[in-house]
């Protein structure tokens, strides 16, 4: 088991979430972000928009993914 904010994978808060694989916590991340843009929150709209921003190719998103993954993996197994 691993933990990431939402900060460290692109996202605006402290929130953090806990999963034993990178899909998994990409995919709790992913969901956060939604409902906090569904609900207007500024920071979260921002940096979705960032994120956008910087996927401009399928290579330039597939780079921010491994970049995210590589964080993940690198992070100490919690037990």
């Amino acid at each position: 088991m691993k933990t990431m904010n939402c900060r460290q994978l692109g996202g605006a808060c402290d929130q953090t979430f806990s999963a034993n694989s990178f899909d998994e916590i990409a995919m709790m991340v992913s969901k956060h972000a939604r409902e906090k843009v569904q609900q207007g929150d500024a920071a979260h709209i921002e940096a979705m928009n960032e994120m956008r921003k910087a996927m401009t190719s399928s290579e330039a998103a597939d780079a921010w993914m491994n970049e995210k993954r590589q964080a993940f993996n690198a992070l100490p197994d919690e037990g």
